[in-house]
């Protein structure tokens, strides 16, 4: 969908248009190049190493990533998403964010948010061939290894966070930043100030959040779509969904 036209109005997941692919601008892929061959922290390179060794049972046939992850999504985004960190058996084995852990995963959880409010093109998010494709959205991360125990150090996010700066950078129609997480939400603001935003007092972290940068993006914070959020009831659905269609309503409008 063309970023000088307006968004229509959210669709439910069964109604969606399926839309092609944007082509990566050429600021995307010399940020790619620099994330995938990144070995700023030898404690992350080793964890995705050894897992893309050992890998999971249900894997074990399948050639795995075992890299840093770039993101993923359209070029001309009005909406960026921020997540934590690959997960050493989704991202880590498939070399795209939110993608491969499992039905009811938490890749499947944002893309049927993303896809009830014409952000994705699926519900679903099993593999980088699987035909997904996001439209006016991108998605990035915190930390692009995956972290043991899926806790990345800070001194790991401090040297992953110019990756996130490099491709906001290579973004220039984002209007809206969704942080998934209250790991992810420290970070956005602390690239919002290498970026030269006044972001003081920095606020707290709270799920439906929403945070007008002077000069800058619409800040919006939801719970991290893991399992031990949506399992619990503490994320549903419509609770998620909600937030994409704030954004959806302030990058278009």
């Amino acid at each position: 969908m063309p970023t000088s036209r307006p968004m229509r109005s959210p669709r439910r997941a069964a109604d969606a248009i399926v839309l092609p692919r944007p082509a990566p601008s050429p600021a995307l892929l010399s940020v790619y190049e620099a994330i995938v061959t990144c070995g700023r922290c030898p404690r992350l390179r080793a964890h995705c190493q050894r897992i893309a060794t050992v890998k999971k049972a249900a894997f074990r046939d399948q050639s795995y990533w075992g890299r840093p992850v770039p993101g993923f999504g359209d070029p001309h985004a009005r909406v960026l998403l921020v997540g934590l960190a690959p997960a050493a058996h989704g991202a880590n084995r498939t070399g795209r964010v939110f993608t491969g852990d499992g039905p009811g995963g938490s890749g499947d959880f944002l893309m049927r948010a993303l896809h009830v409010n014409g952000l994705a093109s699926q519900p679903t998010s099993r593999g980088p061939d699987d035909g997904l494709e996001l439209t006016g959205a991108y998605i990035a991360a915190a930390a692009r290894c995956a972290p043991p125990d899926n806790k990345p150090t800070p001194q790991e996010l401090d040297r992953c966070r110019p990756f996130l700066g490099a491709e906001w950078n290579a973004l220039p129609d984002i209007r809206v930043v969704v942080c998934l997480g209250r790991i992810a939400f420290g970070i956005c603001w602390r690239v919002l100030g290498d970026r030269g935003f006044d972001v003081r007092p920095r606020p707290a972290f709270a799920h439906g959040g929403h945070y007008p940068v002077v000069g800058g993006p619409h800040v919006l914070s939801a719970f991290h779509p893991s399992r031990q959020n949506t399992n619990t009831g503490r994320l549903t659905a419509p609770m998620l969904e909600a937030v994409f269609a704030r954004a959806r309503a302030l990058a278009w409008p």
